[in-house]
């Protein structure tokens, strides 16, 4: 199979060709402009390059039902010029192959669940912490949706105590992803995470959030493994402080083996920052199959 992926990112677009197996032949980023301005350059590209099939992994919010009007659409997104765009469909009139699409997260779950580390756990979340924070959620072997799609990356978290940050969220006081996503530490330290990894102070915190949102995960999915991604886990002296929050937030209330070996249960990505165009193609692949 000749499969298209593309991860459609609020900042870049990336295209890549690869195969059922996740081998990826050839890779390409755009800036993300407007959609007049990205659509052809991203269609003509996957269309020169001859794909069977494209799978998408959008951010959000997007539709992801596929019974909804709304499917493949993006909505409310703070990114106005594509609130409303047709997206999946701009690519389905113009390749005229099947087109899978899910967010961003989903897929990037769905590429270690079928590629990576925790390949044939049924029951995974993914979180990426960047500049936003997402996750994507397997249950049952099932990319999870529902009414929309999990939006974990705004779960309301308490305070830490002593930090006077503000929260780097319009819509909530004192939510994950406005007070631990890189831009509000960027706004708390006054630099970026890269410039910030010798200070203890700024990881205590930052993995205490990290923490309440684990403990949360472990309590409403059950999730076999949570694995941590996204720019801000670069700082990689963060995960041995939030598996060790997570046990202490959890109290000892939930007893599993999983939990019981926490380094092997809240972990790194394992694809060498491939998850999500491994996971855009075997979206493809069962797009593809879906319609054969």
């Amino acid at each position: 199979m000749r499969i298209g992926a593309l991860e459609a990112g609020g900042t870049k677009m990336v295209c890549a060709v690869g195969d059922e197996t996740g081998a990826i032949f050839e890779r390409e980023s755009f800036p993300t402009l407007t959609p007049d301005e990205t659509l052809p350059v991203l269609t003509g590209w996957f269309a020169e390059r001859g794909v069977e099939a494209l799978g998408i992994g959008a951010f959000g919010p997007t539709g992801v039902d596929p019974a909804s009007a709304t499917f493949g659409d993006i909505l409310e997104t703070p990114k106005v010029a594509w609130r409303g765009c047709h997206l999946r469909q701009a690519f389905v009139d113009a390749l005229g192959v099947p087109v899978g699409y899910d967010t961003d997260v989903n897929v990037a779950c769905l590429g270690e669940a079928t590629f990576g580390d925790s390949k044939g756990l049924g029951d995974l979340v993914y979180v990426t912490i960047g500049t936003g924070v997402g996750a994507g959620v397997i249950l049952g072997g099932r990319l999870l949706h529902g009414m929309l799609h999990p939006e974990a990356g705004h779960m309301l978290v308490t305070r830490v105590a002593g930090d006077n940050g503000p929260c780097h969220c319009p819509s909530h006081a004192c939510c994950l992803e406005g007070m631990a996503a890189g831009p509000s530490l960027q706004e708390r330290w006054g630099k970026p995470a890269v410039e910030l990894a010798d200070k203890p102070e700024v990881w205590e915190i930052e993995a205490d959030y990290l923490a309440q949102m684990c403990a949360n995960l472990v309590l409403v999915y059950s999730p076999r493994r949570i694995i941590l991604g996204g720019g801000v886990m670069h700082q990689e002296q963060l995960y041995p402080l939030v598996r060790k929050k997570t046990v202490d937030y959890l109290g000892g209330y939930i007893t599993a083996p999983e939990l019981a070996d926490i380094d092997s249960y809240i972990v790194a990505p394992s694809l060498n920052d491939n998850q999500g165009a491994m996971g855009a193609l075997e979206l493809g692949r069962r797009a593809l199959l879906a319609e054969a």
